[in-house]
């Protein structure tokens, strides 16, 4: 209710003076609960969680309180909060006045007596954050206050006056619907064992299906209902009696029993066999038995047809289910920043990480001229985490760009890389695995605050090799031998009684593959000058780098050098890539060592063992495949051969050569499931080879007309591998479902695809980790078609690779079969045509005899005619 009256002079006064004052005045935290119910505009109450009051560094009660309540926060703090957590963040409620908001900070206060119902309320005005920051001075009244003389109408609010409340009997049914407590709480007393206090929670994965538990009812005794009201009836009956007998029967039963067979005599098996009834039923089933014979031999009547039925029923269908699907991508604003992704390894202990490396995304002109900036801005690896894609956990320093690295097999912490400028280093990242662990165990993504200090540690590199005894050219490819064995100085595999890698295999384009050994050289004698060195206290590594590998850094150098001279000609073969053959050899129970996450691997306290103490092997292969330059494939032995004459040792020539594409390989690939099937990618195809076969390729597909640039075989599917493509496409290609084109083709970045890794995280999941060229990493999930083999795949894809073989073997044999019809068909030619002019020449030789002959004839006859003068003048 309100109405309109004429104040007078002296309440106009009062009016004015108490509508300055609120004017002047805004509201702070220290205000009373009486104006709550009145908010004015330019504030906003809101609610914040636990996360986002330590991302702010607003934590009630601690960084701030009931005495200093006020807290400025950066608006584009909050901007990129919104951005970052979408509609999960606390301030998108009030998103747009926060952007139409003119100056750089706002005001944030907290409400500890929940003035305006909430915990934290928001100051959306400039004009009200500066007079609660800095209230004004209030002079006297006379100042404050300048009122028009003049009447006018002021419109004077009333209070409404309460009414006595009328029942109307809606107090019972709401007391019928309270609960009420009406019988005491139940205790429970949890406890465990004093020796489990303070001991270490292990947490694992585990099924839901494992983990299903049934409750089932049962009869509690401790509880029972006491009957309290009986309704029961009685009624007088005669008494009766139930009996029943039951006799024992006692079966009679053999005790024990003997037979002979019963035979016919060879009389009667005779008479049988000539019978006509014995005729009869054999040309009765004669068609029938036919019949089921070719059956046994079309088809396996053994097989399960209803588990093939389900299998085939469950698979999805649909063109969504068989597209590779965008799971996330990783990107750092300042490390990637006009580079690229040359190289990528998925963690092989530690599930979700995976390690990048970044290089500069130069031409080798642009890295001459560029060289003082590719001083200052060094290249790293970089560890990323499924669980954080902001912030990288892990920044490896390099002393060059680098192309290739790989994780050392016997112990993850050990990573080795080779760079740009042929030099190969060693990292050691024991001291951080808790850090990749921690970030995947917990699950917590505390980088999502923008701005924040980036605190992804670095970790440099404890060892490097001297750039005078390593490549002269960038390092395209690095690969540890198996722990199986290891190679002597000779190129001969001998026992590894360490069961550790401690070999690693290099090359480059300067013609020649390098082996390296991590371990110690063996000291044979100390001087007097060691024993000097020994005596002093060693210096520490700067930056906190491990000394795991402090004896080789500077002094590194290869055991063995295997040059790749051509097949027929002066010259050398360039490689980029090689493939070594698989050699496993199983340990004897207890001998292989085990080696956990995050404990040192003892690789640098290991010395070279004596060469007498050394086993040779002689089932361990020494061949490998490598891809050059020119887009030939060689087939080569590292092993060492030596001179007769001089005693030096040299490099064999390689066996074989395939020539298959017009430029440099990219990609020389063992499958997983096959050890002697190797995928070779060009610039414009791709082939098959098989270890062994030297007649060509199994499989070669057509040309492309977009260029490939890498390729990756399943590790779940023995007939998938993936194609990358320059045009930024991966291409799945299915053997199973079609070879002569792929199955699937799906673009997933503007820009060439650099490198492609897949990885099995769980049974359910798969992801293909695929670089461009702008150094985005994208993680794409693998669907269930192309992760899940079918039934009989191995056996399918083997039977498929064993008719190319035969193939091939066929046409070489036809080869040779036509190559030597057509030289037998040349010299029976040529014989033909020797026998025709041998032929020709007796004959004119014939003629001329018996010409002579006649004329010696002729002479003799005129002889004796004129000896006998019967010869006249007319003769």
């Amino acid at each position: 209710m309100s109405s309109k009256t004429s104040l007078s002079p002296e309440a106009r006064k009062k009016k004015g003076k108490a509508g300055k004052k609120n004017e002047n005045n805004f509201l702070s935290p220290h205000d009373g609960a009486a104006e709550s119910h009145s908010r004015p505009d330019y504030i906003f109450p809101l609610v914040l969680t636990s996360i986002t009051q330590e991302l702010f560094g607003c934590r009630a009660d601690e960084d701030v309180t009931g005495e200093i309540p006020y807290k400025l926060i950066k608006k584009e703090d909050i901007v990129q909060d919104m951005k970052t957590r979408a509609a999960v963040s606390d301030f998108s409620p009030v998103k747009q006045r926060v952007l139409e908001y003119p100056e750089d900070e706002l005001l944030l206060v907290f409400d500890r007596d929940f003035t305006f119902g909430q915990s934290f309320y928001l100051v959306l005005t400039v004009e009200a954050k500066e007079n609660i920051l800095k209230p004004p001075v209030q002079g006297n009244e006379e100042e404050l206050i300048n009122v028009d003389e003049e009447d006018e109408d002021v419109i004077i609010p009333k209070t409404p006056e309460p009414r006595p409340w009328i029942s109307l009997g809606s107090e019972q049914e709401i007391e019928e619907e309270t609960v009420k407590h009406i019988r005491p709480r139940l205790r429970y007393k949890l406890s465990r064992p004093r020796r489990d206090f303070c001991s270490a929670v292990h947490f694992s994965d585990r099924s839901a299906r494992d983990g299903y538990v049934e409750c089932l009812s049962y009869q509690d005794k401790r509880f029972n209902i006491t009957e309290q009201e009986r309704h029961t009836a009685v009624q007088t009956v005669h008494h009766t009696t139930d009996s029943s007998t039951q006799t024992l029967w006692r079966y009679p039963k053999n005790m024990w029993t003997q037979y002979e067979p019963r035979e016919f005599s060879p009389e009667e098996k005779m008479h049988q066999l000539q019978s006509e009834n014995m005729k009869n039923f054999i040309k009765s089933v004669l068609i029938r038995l036919d019949v089921a014979l070719q059956q046994n031999c079309i088809m396996n009547v053994f097989s399960d047809d209803w588990t093939a039925l389900s299998e085939d029923d469950s698979a999805p269908t649909g063109k969504t289910r068989s597209q590779l699907k965008e799971y996330q991508s990783f990107t750092d604003l300042n490390l990637s920043k006009e580079k690229t992704i040359s190289h990528i390894q998925w963690h092989p202990s530690i599930s979700g990480v995976i390690a990048v490396a970044m290089t500069e995304r130069f031409t080798l002109e642009e890295r001459i001229d560029n060289s003082t900036k590719l001083l200052l801005n060094p290249s790293y690896i970089l560890f990323w985490n499924l669980s954080d894609p902001i912030n990288p956990q892990l920044q490896l320093e390099c002393p060059d760009d680098v192309l290739s690295f790989q994780f050392c097999p016997s112990d993850p912490n050990i990573i080795a890389g080779g760079c740009f400028n042929g030099q190969i280093a060693l990292w050691d990242v024991s001291a951080h695995v808790d850090k990749l662990q921690d970030t995947r165990s917990d699950g917590k993504n505390t980088s999502h605050t923008p701005n924040k200090k980036n605190d992804t540690a670095m970790v440099r590199y404890c060892a490097v090799s001297g750039i005078e005894n390593g490549h002269k050219s960038p390092i395209t490819d690095v690969q540890w031998l198996p722990e199986t064995f290891e190679v002597s100085r000779y190129g001969i595999p001998v026992e590894n009684s360490s069961h550790m890698c401690v070999q690693i295999v290099t090359c480059a384009p300067d013609s020649c593959v390098l082996f390296w050994d991590v371990r110690a050289p063996r000291v044979v004698s100390q001087s007097l000058t060691d024993t000097k060195k020994k005596s002093e206290k060693p210096l520490e590594n700067p930056h906190g780098v491990p000394d795991t590998f402090k004896h080789l850094n500077l002094t590194w150098k290869p055991f063995i050098r295997v040059s790749l001279f051509k097949i027929g000609s002066s010259g050398d073969y360039s490689p980029l890539k090689f493939s070594l053959t698989d050699n496993t050899l199983d340990y004897s129970t207890g001998e292989r060592p085990a080696h956990n996450a995050g404990e040192g691997s003892g690789l640098g306290q290991l010395r070279v063992p004596s060469a007498k103490q050394q086993n040779p092997l002689e089932h361990i292969s020494t061949k490998l495949f490598v891809g050059t330059e020119d887009g030939e494939l060689v087939y080569t032995d590292w092993k060492m051969e030596k001179d007769n004459d001089s005693g030096r040792l040299f490099s064999p020539k390689p066996t074989h050569r395939f020539v298959l594409y017009d430029t440099l390989i990219n990609t020389v690939s063992r499958s997983p499931f096959f050890k002697d099937i190797i995928l070779t990618v060009g610039s414009w195809s791709f082939a098959v080879f098989k270890e062994g076969l030297t007649n060509g390729s199994i499989l070669q597909s057509r040309c492309s007309q977009i260029m490939y640039t890498v390729g990756h075989w399943s590790p779940s599917r023995p007939a998938v591998f993936f194609i990358g493509k320059e045009d930024g496409s991966v291409e799945v290609w299915d053997l199973l479902e079609k070879s002569h084109e792929p199955s699937l083709t799906q673009n997933i970045s503007t820009a060439s695809i650099t490198s492609i890794r897949a990885k099995s995280i769980s049974l359910k999941q798969h992801l293909l980790a695929a670089s461009d060229r702008l150094g985005t990493l994208h993680i794409l999930q693998i669907p269930w078609m192309l992760r899940r083999p079918s039934a009989n795949e191995m056996q399918i894809v083997k039977k498929y690779f064993e008719r190319e073989e035969e193939r091939l073997n066929y046409f070489e044999k036809r080869q040779t079969r036509h190559e030597n019809a057509k030289k037998e068909t040349n010299i029976e030619e040529q014989r033909k045509k020797t026998e025709s002019v041998i032929h020709q020449k007796h004959e004119e030789e014939a003629n001329a005899d018996a010409q002579r002959e006649y004329e010696e004839y002729l002479n003799l006859e005129k002889m004796i005619l004129k000896d006998t003068n019967l010869l006249t003048a007319d003769l």
